[in-house]
């Protein structure tokens, strides 16, 4: 047997040296994984069995070369959902989280509300806003075939109806009616792509990142979008990447359709996301 102490600590090592953000997190998240356990359960385990060590050393050289920690686990938890994710779907990031409160905030504001999740991927948004506000009627789209089957998967049982398709022609039906529109699309401009972390790069969709030379092409078309199906006075939100925090808000204020066009920043002080409401 192996202490599991020094199981960890070989491995925090070969994350560390390899640039891994968080080798302590995700080494302990991965151990957990082998034993089929909680991370903050390891603390119960004295010795690893030698058994267990080919798993677990496969998928930390996996981690060092930059493979998602959630590809590795098969899950990511965002908010109070637990979701199924892996190749082919954006993995959620925890900043999100803040987007989706802001979006289940609003929610709760209106008796029976309605809203509308677009570039929904993993269906991480739309989860939450179903868990959290139980009278919500929940619409979600997602353009990417591969990222839809996971939305499905994520979504199977729950209300939100869920279309594969473009959001800048779905859910017409709802023209005028809907209460909150929420969208984390991609914002990354294309000229950025060095600069991009080789988690997201190497593996998430590149339809989930890029949007034209400056990153806001799909914001664009989600102002237009945006401002059919809501109901005068409905409100819209939708992330951006730290460096839009004046070029995102002005593509709402420059239309003219908007009044309380406001930019949120993250819990680390970066800005993060935008909202306005729709001009009665």
């Amino acid at each position: 047997m192996t202490t599991r102490r020094a199981v960890l600590a070989g491995a925090v090592e070969r994350l560390r040296a390899a640039g891994v953000p968080s080798p302590e997190h995700d080494a302990a998240e991965l151990l957990a994984h082998v034993l089929g356990t909680e991370r903050g359960r390891l603390v119960l385990v004295d010795a690893v069995d030698p058994a267990a060590l080919p798993s677990y050393d496969a998928l930390v050289a996996r981690r060092a070369a930059r493979e998602p920690l959630q590809h590795l686990t098969g899950r990511a938890w965002f908010r109070h959902v637990e979701l199924a994710v892996g190749p082919g779907v954006f993995v959620p990031r925890p900043e999100t989280e803040l987007l989706a409160g802001w979006a289940v905030e609003q929610a709760g504001l209106v008796a029976e509300p309605v809203v509308v999740d677009l570039c929904t991927g993993s269906g991480a948004v739309a989860a939450s806003v179903a868990h959290e506000v139980p009278t919500a009627r929940v619409h979600a789209v997602e353009l990417d075939p591969a990222a839809h089957a996971w939305a499905e998967r994520n979504l199977a049982g729950t209300r939100v109806d869920l279309r594969l398709g473009d959001m800048a022609t779905e859910l017409e039906e709802l023209a005028g009616t809907v209460d909150v529109v929420v969208c984390n699309p991609p914002y990354v401009p294309l000229e950025a792509w060095e600069s991009v972390a080789p988690e997201a790069r190497d593996h998430d969709p590149h339809l989930a990142l890029f949007s034209g030379d400056d990153g806001l092409d799909a914001l664009r078309v989600l102002e237009r979008r945006a401002a059919l199906l809501l109901r005068p006075g409905g409100v819209v939100g939708a992330e951006h990447a730290d460096v839009q925090g004046a070029s995102a808000p002005e593509v709402l204020s420059a239309t003219g359709r908007w009044s309380e066009v406001r930019d949120h920043h993250d819990l680390a002080g970066r800005a993060r996301f935008v909202t306005a409401r729709l001009a009665r």
